[in-house]
């Protein structure tokens, strides 16, 4: 399953998250529909800005597979 969303996160917002703090995030697709996945994921799109663009996540049986930037 693939599920596109978009993300705009400062680097404060984002901090609890690659502490380790807050180990999931919760986003809501184009779709309408809410998913969760481990912020560790996230971690290799952050930049001195955060994080900021569309995203693609794949699952298969509600398990990860992929995360990556679409735009």
């Amino acid at each position: 399953m693939k599920y596109y969303f978009s993300l705009n996160l400062s680097t404060s917002e984002f901090l609890p998250y690659y502490q380790g703090t807050v180990q999931n995030v919760v986003v809501t697709t184009t779709q309408g529909i809410k998913v969760q996945f481990p912020a560790m994921h996230l971690r290799k799109y952050l930049s001195a800005t955060g994080i900021k663009g569309d995203f693609c996540l794949q699952t298969q049986q509600n398990k990860f597979l992929a995360l990556t930037k679409v735009k």
